[in-house]
């Protein structure tokens, strides 16, 4: 018996008529409002006003540099000591599985319950500074200072995320030929040369499909300043994700908050567009 064409259609309709509810409206609603304003409550369509002021917005331009300060900083430094983990562990012959749960388990836990305990390890008096005043480290202030707080940030970040990345690269090594490092070894390559001659090309791949996500995980980036430091101090750890959230929930200016949205849209698709072509991928 033929199916009737339109049978494919009709089981498609109810993720489609979803997808254009809870998907396709917000965006393009969130498109025309960044060209609103509200005045007296009520929005104007001004135009390209809301991407005028981006250029004269202080707070924006320090949101943006946070952002990409953490970025430069915090990316590289992740994936590679994700890379570095997953090659050890791939080289490991026991308790393999073990090590891999440890360093996944960040991944999964409560960000909430997570900024709590590193607020109690980076307290003027938390354990962190005590170890460093055992060695005779002036105290350091992790969370009040604008650099450490930074720092902070990225300690953070890189310790949530380092686990999630390296099951990734975990996954990827299990597709290397071990024939290639054979054969490195006969020829005299040590370990080191291996990581970077064999591991590295041979995932480039993965590292790009991981660095566009922690790109894009950055550029949004909320949660730990909203949690860790509220932004501060003196909007040291604001970012353009946290700016977004406070522009539009607790100033109500759902006009210039939506041209956020869109900058950091245009943002994550030029960076990517440029980690392609600089790592030579289509």
């Amino acid at each position: 018996m033929r199916t009737k064409a339109f049978v494919p259609y009709l089981f498609l309709t109810p993720a489609l008529v979803l997808f254009a509810i809870f998907m396709g409206y917000p965006i393009v609603y969130s498109l025309l409002l960044s060209f609103q304003t509200s005045v007296s409550g009520e929005l104007v369509f001004t135009g390209l006003d809301n991407y005028a002021k981006l250029f004269s917005d202080k707070i924006f331009g320090k949101a943006l540099l946070n952002t990409f300060i953490i970025l430069i900083v915090q990316v590289p430094l992740m994936l590679f000591t994700s890379l570095l983990l997953a090659t050890l562990l791939n080289s490991l012959k026991r308790f393999k599985a073990l090590f891999r749960v440890a360093f996944f388990m960040p991944a999964v836990t409560s960000l909430i319950a997570a900024s709590i305990i590193f607020s109690i390890i980076l307290m003027n008096d938390g354990i962190l500074n005590q170890l460093l005043g055992a060695v005779g480290i002036d105290p350091i202030p992790w969370l009040s200072h604008p650099v450490w707080a930074k720092v902070s940030l990225i300690i953070a970040m890189t310790w949530r995320w380092t686990g999630y990345n390296m099951v990734i690269y975990l996954a990827g090594l299990q597709n290397v030929s071990e024939s290639l490092y054979e054969a490195a070894s006969i020829d005299g390559a040590t370990r080191v040369r291996q990581f970077f001659n064999i591991t590295i090309p041979q995932l480039k791949p993965i590292i790009l499909f991981t660095a566009i996500l922690s790109t894009i995980g950055t550029l949004q980036l909320f949660e730990e300043p909203y949690t860790l430091t509220k932004g501060g101090p003196s909007d040291a750890t604001i970012t353009i994700g946290m700016y977004l959230y406070q522009t539009g929930f607790r100033y109500f200016n759902f006009g210039y908050a939506s041209t956020l949205a869109y900058v950091i849209v245009i943002l994550i698709g030029i960076l990517s567009y440029i980690q392609f072509k600089v790592t030579g991928d289509e």
